[in-house]
């Protein structure tokens, strides 16, 4: 089992929050379902589906988001989790069209022509978003790993990212 390393350790310590909120991601990491269904695809899909999420999304007017990660990490897995609350999962129903676009089996390995192209460097962590408009326009892409440490995150903060780049 791989599980990502991105929590570095001369990050400060900010207190008991800090830790309750890695205690919960840990805990809930920890009870996802070892077989469970994996949530990035067979790496050669990508391209693929980016263009099919954009065809639909030219007909539906959503945007498109980009979820670069793998299945071996666990920060990838705490978004996935942070992603199916019902806050933000209303959200991405009605106004996104997700991609998850698999980085690699065992790591990093794959696809970084595909993050170059939508301007995530991989080589900051995963996992890692962007957002494209219906008509492909790159609206953001995360550049400097900001959801890398997820599990030490909370699920708001994926809450605002989501509204603030949800569109009209």
């Amino acid at each position: 089992m791989y599980i990502c390393t991105s929590v570095k350790a001369e990050a400060p310590y900010n207190g008991p929050m800090d830790l309750a909120r890695f205690l919960a991601a840990a805990l809930l990491a920890a009870t996802l379902p070892v077989a469970a269904a994996p949530i990035y695809p067979d790496i050669p899909r990508a391209d693929a589906d980016i263009r099919a999420a954009l065809a639909d999304a030219s007909r539906t007017h959503k945007r498109v988001l980009l979820d670069f990660g793998g299945n071996w990490c666990t920060d990838c897995k705490v978004l996935d989790v942070y992603m199916r609350r019902p806050e933000n999962a209303a959200i991405l129903e009605s106004r996104f069209i997700v991609v998850h676009v698999n980085v690699g089996e065992k790591g990093i390995t794959d696809n970084f022509a595909i993050g170059e192209r939508y301007g995530v460097p991989l080589k900051k962590g995963v996992p890692a978003l962007a957002v494209l408009d219906s008509d492909g326009t790159i609206l953001h892409a995360q550049k400097a790993g900001e959801f890398e440490s997820m599990r030490s995150m909370s699920p708001q903060s994926v809450n605002d990212f989501l509204v603030k780049w949800q569109g009209k």
